[in-house]
């Protein structure tokens, strides 16, 4: 469990920012433009990649590639899971016209879309979160190039 305070701890301040990024863009009624979103792979991103870094900084000889994914991993999964039950609360609960409103803009049938709503915030947090992982353990990775000397 040790192995796992620092992305946990990385993963819920993320969610933190994610929620706080939401919640600004909500004050300026552009929380229903899908758009914005995008940004939320940044904030996603920037926590990941300082989880990994410090991870490695802080074991530099015991760091290799299968640490640092899980690491990623579980940063991003855990700001994707709390943020999805903060979306569901506010959409559902906070600001009970929030998904009426989205699905005026997107969708038909209200009643399916709510669902759909939920999944896909779900799916696409899990999905910037193994990409990035896969990305930044790139650049975190041990070389095993030999070099000229």
């Amino acid at each position: 469990m040790k192995e796992f305070a620092l992305p946990i701890r990385f993963g819920i301040a993320t969610s933190g920012c994610l929620i706080a990024y939401f919640l600004i863009l909500s004050l300026f009624d552009a929380h229903t433009n899908v758009f914005y979103s995008l940004f939320n792979a940044v904030i996603t991103g920037f926590g990941i990649y300082e989880a990994i870094k410090i991870l490695k900084g802080k074991d530099e000889k015991g760091f290799n590639y299968g640490k640092g994914f899980v690491t990623g991993m579980v940063t991003g999964g855990v700001a994707t899971f709390i943020f999805t039950l903060f979306f569901a609360l506010y959409s559902t609960e906070l600001n009970v016209g929030f998904l009426e409103k989205l699905s005026a803009q997107w969708a038909n049938d209200y009643q399916s879309f709510e669902a759909i709503v939920f999944a896909t915030v779900f799916i696409m947090g899990f999905a910037t979160t193994l990409v990035l992982t896969l990305t930044f353990m790139q650049l975190f990775k041990k070389s095993n190039n030999l070099r000229n000397k």
